[in-house]
């Protein structure tokens, strides 16, 4: 039977080709979109979890997690509210590097836990003024070590220690002082984030809520799969990613039924003779089953290439946060096929059922 599907969907190269690049641009936009919103989910858990926190309180509603606004005032309150052991302001600076547009730069606070909570492998941490922390893999990147300076946008700054946090895009970037990067925003008294820590025994999620109705116009999120409740941006791609699996199911359905449609037509006779040979009727079935299915799959393998490459592509077209960055993982790429699997499956099921109908007599005749 494979033969048989392998030479059937070689006879008419032409029509195979077009239809399975019709499916591989679909499969390909699939994978782009989840590999962006698995990208965000990670992103956000990096951003939220700054400092060994339990929660990061934004503003609610903005386009990117970077572009949240918090008063520097509301710490205090935060820090007084059930559940809530301490709280740090966090400003973050991007696109101060022109070389590396995914630097970022953090503005802490010297005795917050947050500063606190990164492991000097070098030097020591910030005391005031404008003195520069650098992580490591930014140490690495850049060729910097303690006693250079830090050559950003608005001036340069120097490094008095270096730092691993845990977290990719925080270690490769930098924290100074943070009325300084409120300075480097234009936004004094301003910061884009609070990190939370939780006391012990209160629950992350409850605490949450509650810092959500204390402060109005803010979100509390605890977990990356929360983000969409502040990032538009990740709202917009999860939307974009479940509406495509859609048409891609529909359109790649329909161009896998007309490509079979037009294969058992012309090939009505062979199955009439399989049939009045003796083959069961559920196994000619099986073979236009095959057959829409090996193409569809063909053409996933191709569209999973191409929606890696376009990957980065997409980042740049929904304007997304230069802290995101696709993620391929196995379960995207495993819902690729899947997706792929099911246009095959759904578009021939009524040229299998069709070619089920035939009478040899009528059609050999």
């Amino acid at each position: 039977m494979r033969h048989l599907i392998l030479v059937d969907l070689r006879r008419h190269p032409a029509r195979t080709v077009l239809t399975g690049l019709g499916i591989a641009i679909g499969v390909a936009t699939i994978v782009a979109l989840l590999a962006l919103s698995a990208g965000i989910d990670r992103s956000a858990s990096g951003l939220i979890n700054l400092g060994g926190a339990e929660l990061g309180m934004f503003q609610g509603g903005v386009g990117e997690l970077t572009a949240s606004s918090l008063p520097e005032s509301l710490v205090p309150r935060v820090r007084r509210q059930p559940g809530v052991a301490d709280a740090d302001p966090i400003a973050v600076a991007t696109g101060e590097l022109r070389k590396e547009p995914s630097f970022l730069v953090f503005g802490v606070e010297p005795a917050g836990f947050v500063l606190h909570s990164l492991v000097f492998i070098a030097g020591r941490p910030p005391r005031g003024g404008r003195e520069a922390v650098i992580g490591d893999g930014a140490a690495r990147q850049l060729g910097l070590d303690v006693g250079n300076r830090l050559r950003l946008s608005v001036g340069s700054f120097p490094i008095v220690g270096i730092y691993h946090a845990g977290v990719q895009f925080e270690d490769q970037g930098a924290a100074l002082p943070l009325a300084v990067v409120e300075r480097i925003r234009g936004r004094p008294g301003d910061v884009t984030t609070i990190a939370v820590k939780i006391a012990r025994g209160a629950r992350a999620s409850i605490v949450g809520d509650q810092l959500g109705r204390a402060f109005p116009g803010t979100v509390a999120i605890s977990q990356p799969g929360q983000v969409a409740r502040v990032d538009t941006n990740s709202l917009l791609v999860r939307k974009s990613a479940t509406l495509f699996v859609a048409l891609a199911l529909i359109i790649g359905g329909i161009a896998v039924m007309n490509t079979m449609l037009m294969a058992v037509f012309e090939r009505k006779s062979e199955f009439a003779l399989l049939l009045a040979v003796g083959w069961p009727r559920r196994l000619v079935a099986q073979l236009v089953l095959g057959e829409g299915i090996l193409l569809s799959l063909g053409g996933a393998l191709v569209g999973v290439l191409l929606g890696i490459a376009g990957g980065e592509l997409l980042v740049r077209a929904f304007g997304a946060s230069t802290l995101v960055s696709p993620q391929f993982t196995l379960w995207t790429l495993a819902r690729a096929f899947l997706v792929a699997g099911a246009m095959g499956t759904i578009g021939s099921l009524y040229p299998a059922w069709w070619v089920t109908r035939l009478v040899p007599a009528q059609s050999l005749g």
